[in-house]
Formats: C-alpha cells, structure tokens, sequence
C-alpha cells in the first residue's frame, strides 16, 4: 500500500482538518465531535439541509457545504457512518429555525444514526425531517442495506433541495423536492479494481486483470454480476440500459446525465463513458438537457465509474441551475 497518508488511524481528522484550512471562506470545521457547517451557519429564516456517511468518498459530503447546497455534512470513520453524538449537534448547528433536512444514503448504520440523532435534535425543539436516498439500480438488500443503496444521485439530491432551501421553501417543500428527486434518479456502477482502506491495507475485494464488477457499491460491496473485462461501450451498456430500463425512459424526457468517477478512472475515460451513455438515451428519444462528469462519490482509489440518471421537469432544471458556491461544485 503506497499513500499520502501519516498514522492511518489519523487520516480521516488529518483530511478534514486540510479540508477545512483550504476553504475556510466556505466552511467551518468543528471538532470533537467532528462536523463541517456552512460559514455562516446558522443561516436564519432558512431551511437547514444535513447529510454526512462513511469517509472515503469524497468529496461527498463535505465538499458540497456551502451556499446552495448542504448546511452541514459529518464525515464517520472510513466507509462507517458518522454517529449520533455528531449528527445531533451538525443539526443544532444548521438550524436557522425553520427546520432541518436530513439526506441520508440508504445504509443500515446510516439510517439507524440519522433517526437517533433527529431525536436528540427534536429534543432541543428542531424540527427535522428525513429523506433516504435509494438510487443504485444494481442491488437490493446487500451487505450493508435493507433495499437499494443511496450511490451518486445523492449529489443531485444534495444539489437540488438546497436551491429550494436557499430560495425559500420551508421544510415541507424542500423535503417534497428531495424525494422528487429520488423518486426520479437512478444509478449504476461498475469496479476495474478495488480501492484500499488505509487500515487494512489490501484491496477491499480481487479482481484479475481480465474481470470487472458490474454494479459494484461505492464502499466496495459486490454487484450484479463479475464478468470479463470489454470495450469502454459495451460497458457503458450494461450500466445504462438498466439504469433508463428502470426509469421507464421511452421517448420525450429531458434529462441529467451524470457520469462519476469512483476516484480512480481518468477524466478522458469518464468521457468516453459519457459519450456512449449519450447515445443511448438519445436512442430512445431522450434529450440530454443537463449534465455533469468527474468524480464526485468516489471509493477512495477504485477504479471505476458510475451511470446516474434523473429525469428532469421545469422546476427541477431550474434548481438544478441554481447558483451554488461549495468546495466541490460551484456556478
């Protein structure tokens, strides 16, 4: 194992803490219990949006705190949910007294934090309500979950609910455009060769250079099939045309198409994903109307990419343009 890392049981502080220095015009980094909060956080009169998960993945989440987007992200250990006692008090502290969203990946650990912590909160009279993000077409009820996972349509759940809560919405109609939003993207990754938790030292699973994981979860978790290895197209193929089968894309959609990065695949691959992707909605008489590349919810070094596709409405599209200032994403 070759990394930029010092003690591997220090990583995660020692990320944040660089995290923090790097964009200390967008974030603060609290500490003990570890949590990242918009600058100017509280921001008053507006819903506060939440959302954190194992480290590992990053940018998600810290990246997308800012203006436009998160209020507050909480990084856990790496590929482990962050834990109540700094769930709760990254809630307090995106509370601008209209009320909290929590956006949580669909992971036993995560859910069962998110649901303590939103008590502890509710007991400090915040309001909070909860969203569970299930995008990954590829498996139901893995290892680490009770239906599908939440992979990289989190990023335009994150994206979109924080333009409805910078523009206003109170909790009800933000929450109502998150879980729009879910019930509308849809996700699918494959793996070329595992990543590496700095404590264990070894890929998180084998592959030969002649095998590759279709529908691999973003912390290593097996997928649909192992199959040989093939051209970048047929590929792209077996990620997308389940990921439009289940959207039920026909014809006349607009849409975002978001090809990611698992943190180790060239941006000059990721587009050669995308341009088959492309094509193949195109086929079915969708138009592209939005997109976004690179790597955005990745497995620490993974080599791999993933497909995600919502399906796009007016509103949708013009919170998706929405202004937004975060470390990660910005326009």
């Amino acid at each position: 194992m070759k990394k930029l890392i010092n003690d591997p049981s220090r990583v995660v502080e020692e990320s944040v803490e660089g995290f923090g220095l790097a964009h200390a015009e967008l974030v603060t980094v609290h500490r003990d219990p570890w949590y990242v909060v918009r600058a100017d956080a509280p921001v008053q009169g507006k819903v506060g949006l939440v959302s954190g998960g194992g480290s590992g993945h990053e940018p998600l989440h810290a990246g997308f705190v800012g203006r436009g987007m998160l209020t507050a992200a909480v990084p856990g250990a790496m590929f482990t949910s962050p834990t109540p006692d700094a769930i709760a008090p990254a809630t307090l502290a995106a509370n601008g007294g209209r009320g909290v969203l929590h956006i949580v990946k669909n992971y036993t650990g995560d859910v069962l934090n998110f649901e303590t912590a939103a008590e502890l909160a509710e007991a400090d009279d915040v309001q909070v309500r909860a969203v569970i993000v299930n995008d990954d077409v590829a498996v139901e009820d893995s290892l680490y979950t009770a239906g599908r996972r939440g992979v990289a349509g989190t990023v335009a759940v994150e994206k979109i609910a924080g333009a409805a809560a910078e523009r206003g919405d109170d909790l009800d109609g933000v929450t109502a455009i998150a879980e729009r939003v879910i019930a509308n993207v849809r996700s699918m990754g494959v793996a070329l060769r595992a990543g590496i938790v700095p404590h264990a030292g070894v890929p998180g699973f084998d592959l030969t250079e002649e095998e590759i994981e279709i529908g691999i979860g973003i912390h290593g978790e097996p997928g649909r099939r192992r199959v040989p290895m093939a051209p970048a197209d047929a590929i792209t193929e077996q990620l997308t045309n389940p990921v439009l089968d289940d959207l039920g894309i026909s014809g006349g959609e607009q849409v975002l198409l978001f090809v990611n990065g698992m943190g180790g695949t060239p941006a000059s691959e990721l587009y050669v994903v995308y341009r088959r992707a492309r094509q193949l909605l195109e086929e079915r008489g969708a138009t592209v109307a939005r997109s976004l590349v690179g790597n955005y919810v990745t497995s620490l070094e993974m080599q791999g990419a993933s497909v995600t596709v919502l399906r796009l409405d007016d509103e949708l599209t013009q919170l998706w343009d929405a202004p937004v200032h975060t470390a990660a994403l910005r326009w």
